[in-house]
């Protein structure tokens, strides 16, 4: 890294932005959880994140008193008196670690409490429920929930109050605002809701204090989802919410939906749901295998209100899908697995078990058994003119889409007396085999590189490497931590790697690119397998296999009679040097292995096998076809 001195923190702001032209298109007629879903994938197309360390600077667009006192100072929710003078106020330096009393200064308030999401970016920073409260307050909200309450633990200047619920369907401590202010902590939270739908039954909700219920469509338990909606109608949007939403808009590139269309909370959660459990989806079965992977699809239930599926394996639930087919990867090799089917609906009733199918995984086949690292760039860093040269990309080569939410961008720091990773960043959405992502620093000005062309650009812990840090990317699994409590920790497994832990690296001012030979990720990096650039250079980023490897582009094959009697044929390019065909049964057991089965013809003969659904894999890459 060439590094200049001093450091200067800008974003630009556009004070007058608006909801942009077709931004919202594709909701019309649509209602309850589809609607939800339908937000949850406009307002996530694009992910701009910031440190949380420098976010504080930025109230200064976006938390400024410009409605009430009129004095900008800082508005403070948890503090704010909307008819009278306040009892004390802020500026922008007053910010302080903790505090004894009100008044003695602010700091940054998680509406949704970080340990929800165990303090990881880019929920961690993100701007539209981390607000600026008075220090005191919010060490005393700690991570209640938010309830209309007796306030007889605290009472404070403007009236808000903490104390045991008089809400309805709770009666532990929680905290509450003033009528002022709750249509802005109901959006807030709501808006976390949809813009992390997807992720959510991954997050810390068995604590006690959480009212997160670990589904993805509904979010919250219901008592808390009836307090919001009334919250929402009690406190109309301000035009305080309005010009906040259009700051951290121009910031984070993200809107909060429901400060443009509150009316959509009621329409998102009006599902009434019965009391009939669904039927069971039928006819489960294999669609792919690999090595490290199988794919499968079934028919749906028959019941209208079906929300979704869970998958299970050997009896144990491992993911969920929302229509009627799934992959299950980070499989071991020529292993048998029991994979069951459920549907969930609206009530979130389960169906009977599907029919069990059991799948043995491949020996071998020629994917990744992984998502890999493909290019690390570390380059140019200059506070004078703002630059911030960091990228790492990202490369699917598994043969199936990867869903991203249990993977994770880590980095380790030095202490003063060993090494530790810091704050990890969760990528999210799907990665189809093929597709590389990049996650960049949104201070990047690589030449020929737009950031604004990724999805993933932040400048959060991770993405501050230095040359000497070790990076990593890695698999995140839930993991029971308090019993007692019910509370939940995320443990790490290291998928691919970018330079040594426990060391100073020396990765600095240089850009690596993975070697073409290199087809699995490697948790010990080892310098043979990239080619090394000079600082700055980004050729070809964010397409790996079209810059780098041509030659792996086109994996696929056609098989065709579907169903077929006698001679399955195949059509492909370089199908003369398919060293081998092995053929299984719809189990997972191999039946036949044919060396340099193309040599001379393009098909293989089954005309032997019995009637049913056969898995052919060439060259490792496999396909489903029938005999009649």
């Amino acid at each position: 890294m060439k590094k200049f001195l001093l450091f200067l923190f800008i974003v630009p702001i556009s004070y007058c932005a608006q909801i942009p032209v077709g931004y919202y298109n594709g909701t019309e007629g649509l209602t309850g959880y589809a609607l939800k879903s339908k937000v949850h994938e406009i307002i996530s197309q694009k992910i701009f994140s910031y440190s949380y360390s420098q976010i504080g600077p930025l109230y200064a667009y976006t938390d400024l008193d410009k409605y009430y006192e009129n004095d900008n100072t800082v508005l403070d929710i948890y503090s704010e008196k909307p008819t009278e003078a306040d009892s004390y106020n802020y500026n922008l330096t007053q910010n302080i670690s903790s505090a004894t009393a009100e008044g003695e200064g602010w700091n940054k308030e998680h509406g949704m409490p970080q340990s929800t999401y165990y303090g990881i970016y880019p929920m961690y920073s993100d701007m539209h429920y981390l607000i600026p409260a008075d220090a005191r307050i919010n060490q005393l909200r700690s991570n209640y929930p938010y309830a209309r309450n007796n306030g007889e633990s605290n009472v404070f200047s403007n009236g808000s109050k903490r104390g045991k619920s008089t809400t309805p369907g709770y009666s532990n401590l929680v905290y509450e605002p003033i009528d002022e202010f709750k249509g802005d902590v109901a959006r807030y939270l709501l808006y976390f809701a949809v813009r992390y739908e997807g992720n959510l039954n991954l997050y810390n909700h068995q604590l006690s204090t959480m009212p997160l219920d670990g589904s993805e469509e509904k979010a919250f338990e219901d008592w808390y989802i009836t307090m919001l909606k009334d919250w929402n109608a009690l406190d109309p949007v301000s035009q305080k919410e309005r010009d906040r939403n259009n700051a951290v808009f121009s910031i984070q590139k993200i809107r909060n939906p429901f400060i443009d269309h509150p009316e959509w909370v009621n329409m998102i959660w009006s599902e009434t749901p019965d009391a009939v459990a669904p039927q069971a989806p039928s006819n489960l079965s294999i669609s792919q295998l690999g090595k490290n992977f199988v794919t499968l699809s079934w028919t749906p239930s028959s019941d209208t209100d079906v929300l979704g599926y869970k998958i299970y394996v050997n009896g144990t639930y491992v993911k969920y899908s929302k229509t009627n087919s799934v992959t299950i990867d980070r499989l071991s090799p020529s292993t048998a697995y029991n994979v069951t089917v459920k549907a969930y609906d609206k009530g979130y009733l389960l169906s009977p078990d599907s029919n069990q199918i059991s799948a043995t995984t491949l020996s071998t086949d020629n994917f990744a058994k992984d998502l890999m690292i493909t290019k690390y760039i570390e380059g140019t860093t200059s506070s004078a003119s703002d630059v911030y040269n960091t990228a790492i990309e990202i490369t699917n080569l598994t043969g199936h889409d990867v869903n991203l939410g249990n993977y994770y961008l880590n980095i380790e720091f030095k202490g003063s007396t060993s090494y530790y990773l810091s704050d990890p960043y969760q990528l999210e959405g799907k990665i189809a085999h093929g597709e590389s992502i990049v996650i960049i620093n949104p201070k990047s000005n690589l030449a020929g590189v737009d950031v604004n062309q990724y999805k993933f650009v932040t400048n959060s812990t991770p993405l501050t490497f230095t040359g000497s840090q070790y990076v990593e990317l890695s698999y995140g699994t839930k993991t029971i931590k308090t019993v007692s409590t019910n509370n939940y920790e995320m443990l790490f497994e290291t998928v691919d790697a970018v330079g040594s832990r426990g060391i100073s690296n020396t990765n600095a001012n240089k850009s690596l690119y993975r070697n073409t030979n290199v087809n699995n990720p490697n948790t010990t990096f080892t310098a043979s397998e990239w080619t090394e650039y000079g600082m700055n250079y980004a050729t070809g980023l964010g397409s790996f296999l079209v810059a780098n490897e041509p030659e792996k582009v086109d994996l696929a094959f056609a098989i065709y009679p579907n169903p077929v009697s006698e001679k399955l044929h195949i059509s492909g390019k370089n199908l003369s040097k398919v060293s081998k065909v092995e053929v299984y049964d719809i189990s997972g057991k191999l039946l036949q292995i044919i060396p340099k089965a193309f040599a001379t013809e393009n098909f293989i003969d089954v005309s032997s096998y019995k009637a049913g659904v056969y898995i052919i894999a060439i060259d490792g890459v496999s396909y489903k076809f029938i005999k009649k």
